[in-house]
């Protein structure tokens, strides 16, 4: 079993509407599973924004421990270690 990390979350700004203007936030959690599901217990709103009511990631949504995108590791099963940072970005489009 993965050992809790502490770990910092880093919010996209168009994103930090739904956690009183957060930049980042901190959580203890071992994946990314747990980091999201304790987002979801203290920011409901940005954890709307950032899953679906099944829990999976929407689609339009980057979840990246580090630099790497979580569907290029374990997705949301992706073990956490002191001092990662997961940065939450929606996508963006334009022409």
């Amino acid at each position: 079993m993965p050992v809790t990390a502490d770990i910092i979350i880093e919010i996209g700004s168009v994103l930090r509407d739904y956690c009183g203007g957060a930049p980042e936030l901190t959580l203890l959690a071992a994946t990314v599973r747990e980091a999201l599901a304790q987002i979801e217990q203290q920011q409901p709103a940005l954890y709307r924004s950032v899953c679906d009511e099944t829990g999976a990631v929407r689609r339009h949504v980057g979840v990246f421990v580090n630099d790497t995108h979580i569907r290029d590791r374990d997705g949301l099963d992706t073990a956490l270690v002191p001092g990662d940072a997961i940065t939450i970005l929606p996508a963006v489009s334009g022409g």
